[in-house]
């Protein structure tokens, strides 16, 4: 192993955010390559790598999990040629192995419609945060954990807030005037969920669960029960559908990728650009469906 291995998991954990399960694992990785290779991985070359890359195949390694093992090794000689420790970067000729992704399930505009005007049905104050819920996860595409978690400065802006995800990295998203017309509305009343002796809270969204927040499940149960009442099947619906479909709707209509992979938080592109795949089976699907020379047996 690199006697710069221990510096460069220090880094993912510090400077990245990354969690303690996944320094774990990068560790392993990193440890299974020096195995492989019975020496030091520091000064490896890139034929070196091409050789592991090869035995994990040949051993039937699920290509995800090469997929993992080729990221962290891609960090690892980044971070020693941003180091200065290194020369070049032995990675950058590599390929990635492909994947066999299932494309992301999502709903239809119409669906949407229907699912945000089921929310709009609920009376009350519960009604109003669920409004409030649903059209700033269809306006913006969050991770129901950042959804939950948002702090109440977070919605202070008039047309953009700020969102920390993934990694402790922050970034800006856009919201449209629906939704902030739900949320400002739902601030009305949100006082009524503090409970207890509790009269502040930091959070958007209050509630009894152990972060002092509206637990992720408590909302997808909540999410559960709108779809059947606005006539969907519940096993169709999820916080991570509708992220799903907030892409999904944004590229038809014309959104380009980098601007998507922004609001999304992804770090890498390879991650957004599933969302074109889905376009693609839904043109193929159209045109195999309606034009008059599809059905054709010749």
């Amino acid at each position: 192993m690199s006697r710069h291995v221990d510096t460069f998991l220090e880094m993912m954990a510090v400077e990245r955010g990354a969690s303690a399960r996944t320094v774990e694992a990068y560790g392993r990785d990193l440890a299974d390559v020096a195995a492989f290779l019975k020496a030091n991985i520091e000064p490896a070359l890139s034929g070196d790598l091409r050789r592991y890359l090869d035995h994990m195949q040949q051993a039937g390694l699920a290509p995800r999990t090469a997929s993992r093992r080729l990221s962290c090794l891609r960090q690892f000689y980044k971070f020693l040629y941003s180091e200065g420790l290194r020369r070049d970067d032995p990675t950058a000729a590599l390929d990635s192995p492909r994947l066999n992704q299932p494309l992301p399930k999502f709903l239809s505009e119409e669906e949407v419609e229907r699912l945000l005007a089921g929310a709009q049905e609920l009376e009350g104050i519960k009604g109003r945060r669920s409004c409030a819920l649903l059209e700033l996860l269809y306006a913006t595409g969050l991770r129901v954990s950042e959804l939950v978690s948002l702090p109440l400065a977070s919605v202070r802006g008039k047309t953009a807030m700020i969102v920390r995800g993934k990694g402790n990295k922050e970034r800006m998203i856009p919201i449209g005037e629906r939704a902030r017309t739900a949320v400002a509305s739902y601030i009305d009343v949100r006082d009524a969920f503090l409970g207890g002796k509790s009269k502040t809270s930091p959070w958007l969204f209050p509630g009894p669960g152990r972060g002092g927040h509206l637990t992720r499940d408590g909302f997808s149960a909540m999410l559960k029960d709108i779809a059947i009442r606005a006539g969907l099947m519940p096993s169709r619906v999820s916080p991570h559908v509708l992220r799903h479909s907030f892409a999904t709707h944004l590229l038809a209509h014309g959104a380009d990728l980098r601007s998507l992979q922004q609001m999304l938080g992804h770090a890498d592109i390879s991650t957004t650009q599933i969302y074109t795949h889905v376009l693609d089976e839904r043109l193929k699907a159209l045109v195999q469906n309606n034009h008059p020379l599809a059905k054709l047996k010749l």
